[in-house]
């Protein structure tokens, strides 16, 4: 039998108790309201009349034609004999009946002798009405305990039922609950082994069963879940294991839970050391991890991309890539992404580096050593269209005029390859001090105003008075901003307008100039691959590229990196192109 059909009969077996206990009160009622109702009718009614017939009586005796003697003795006794209910009163009854009648022919010595048998008849009566009225009493008292008794146990065994099921009730319902929520915490703890016992087949017998049944599902996959997890991790591990670059993965608290031969190669120590321990426990004994941990998201610091890194091992210098990545992984049950550790990467680019020394010291090389013979060579032929060496025809004049050209083309690009070198190996000086935005504006856009006239261009500078200074070097960062002017008025068509604007960013830490033209606009596949170097891009209009290096931008940015500014672009095809660079605010400005 089911807990549901428990429950309902248990109130059932009440409600009928109740009922019955009602029943059985309302006939008791009902039948002591008839008894004492008959009592009244009956034998009280008839001892009145006896004791009216017993005063008119004693009013015959005082004076026999009194209207108030034997007259209303004849009318109680009329009234007695339609009440008459007890057995033997319809004898007295009769008796008195009979002798009223003959009362009125009895010589008057006769009649105080026959008024004393009319007499004793009538206390007949009341006697034999007031023994069943007490009798009747009697029964109904008696009527009245034993209903009393039997309510009393209809009450108890009511209460007992009901107390019954007020104590069975919830502990049926809540027994199964206890156990299944052991079970279910013992399951919450990994112990898929703690199952319900199956006690009945009601419905917690059946949820018993259906949650065994789910707890050796979960033991299931938990199981091929953690075989396929193993699997994956010794899969990951072989591949960490043989990565030529150092990696370390470490948890949310900063332990380290893999680190692969490369990384424990740097750090100096064996693995068995270095897994298991805290970063801050290795900084104390490995120096590479000193060094490694100021840049880890626990630290505060948070690289978004790759960054170089140079460590001094053996006394030697050695170059490194450093990718520091935070791991994160959804969880289901929050509802949102949370860290769970971090991945260290270095990528040895130690020859790499040399590699790029070595080209940068080639460019120097080679640009430092062609700078001479160009400038012979442009010396030679601005002799050549000097008068007094000799008259050139008007063929030769042009002859000249463009290997002249072109020599400068070539001192020029010299001259920007020797930049570039200067740039990779630092040997650039900077000259960092407050600068005005107003000053450098003005130092960019003086030489710029010969190059507007031929195109009919308007430059539009709006640069607000109440600009704080910024910490740049005036001349490389005028040398930047006319490379951008100059690179406006190139795509710029004619009778266009250049905006020039200077602005504080909208965190207030530094300044950020711009310069908007009205060109062709440059494609978004193409705005990224415009800073790197010897690269020209077709504009968007498809049209090729103009006279140039592909070195300026590239320069640009470099110049305005080292300054602590970024250099960007935001363009779109036919809108024209906004080319902008921040420089910081100087130490105390606000």
């Amino acid at each position: 039998m089911n807990i549901k059909t428990k429950i309902t009969l248990g109130f059932l077996a009440v409600l009928a108790l109740l009922l019955a206990m009602g029943t059985y009160a309302h006939y008791t009622v009902q039948r002591l309201d008839r008894s004492s109702r008959t009592i009244l009718q009956d034998n009280f009614y008839s001892v009145q009349l006896g004791q009216g017939m017993l005063l008119a009586l004693d009013a015959a005796e005082a004076d026999p034609n009194a209207p108030q003697g034997l007259p209303r003795f004849r009318e109680q006794l009329r009234r007695e004999a339609a009440n008459v209910t007890e057995p033997g009163e319809q004898l007295l009854v009769d008796s008195l009946t009979a002798g009223v009648a003959r009362f009125a022919a009895l010589p008057a010595a006769a009649r105080p002798a026959a008024l004393a048998g009319l007499r004793r008849l009538t206390h007949g009566v009341v006697q034999l009405n007031m023994q069943a009225l007490t009798r009747k009493n009697e029964q109904a008292n008696h009527t009245a305990v034993w209903a009393g008794r039997y309510l009393l146990v209809f009450i108890t065994l009511n209460l007992l039922l009901a107390l019954g099921l007020a104590l069975g009730v919830p502990e049926a319902a809540v027994g199964g609950l206890r156990k299944l929520s052991a079970s279910i915490e013992h399951a919450a703890q990994g112990n898929f082994a703690a199952t319900i016992p199956v006690e009945s087949r009601d419905e917690f017998g059946q949820v018993a069963e259906a949650f065994n049944r789910l707890l050796v599902h979960l033991n299931e996959f938990r199981n091929t879940n953690l075989a396929e997890v193993l699997t994956e991790r010794h899969r990951v591990a072989s591949i960490v294991e043989t990565l030529d670059e150092a990696l370390l993965l470490l948890n949310e608290a900063g332990v380290v839970l893999v680190a692969n031969p490369p990384a424990c190669t740097l750090l100096g120590l064996p693995q068995a050391r270095v897994v298991g321990q805290s970063a801050e426990r290795l900084a104390a004994l490995a120096p590479v991890m000193a060094t490694l941990l100021p840049l880890l998201p626990s630290s505060g610091a948070r690289p978004a991309e790759a960054q170089p890194l140079t460590l001094t091992l053996g006394g030697e210098e050695r170059h490194y890539r450093l990718l520091v990545h935070q791991a994160v992984s959804f969880n289901p049950v929050r509802d949102q992404v949370e860290f769970v550790g971090t991945i260290v990467a270095l990528h040895n680019v130690s020859e790499f580096k040399r590699l790029d020394q070595a080209k940068s010291h080639f460019l120097a090389t080679v640009s430092h050593e062609l700078k001479t013979p160009l400038s012979t060579i442009n010396f030679h032929l601005k002799l050549l269209q000097d008068q007094r060496v000799g008259t050139l025809s008007p063929e030769q004049q042009e002859l000249v005029l463009a290997l002249k050209q072109e020599s400068q083309r070539l001192l020029k690009l010299t001259g920007t390859l020797l930049d570039v070198s200067r740039l990779e190996s630092g040997a650039v000086p900077l000259h960092l001090q407050p600068t005005a935005p107003a000053d450098l504006v003005a130092a960019a856009t003086a030489p710029l105003q010969l190059q507007l006239a031929p195109k009919r261009l308007t430059l539009d500078v709006h640069v607000p008075a109440d600009l704080p200074p910024v910490r740049a070097d005036l001349e490389k960062t005028a040398w930047v901003l006319l490379n951008l002017l100059a690179n406006a008025v190139r795509y710029s068509p004619e009778g266009g307008r250049i905006a020039l604007r200077a602005a504080p960013t909208p965190d207030g830490r530094a300044v950020q100039v711009s310069v908007q033209d009205h060109g062709p606009g440059i494609a978004p596949e193409h705005q990224e691959r415009i800073f790197q170097r010897f690269v020209q891009v077709p504009d968007a209009s498809g049209a090729a590229p103009r006279d140039g290096s592909g070195l300026g931008l590239s320069i640009s940015r470099d110049f305005i990196a080292s300054q602590g500014g970024q250099l960007g672009v935001s363009s779109a095809p036919g809108a024209g192109s906004t080319f902008f660079f921040t420089l910081p605010l100087a130490t105390g400005a606000a």
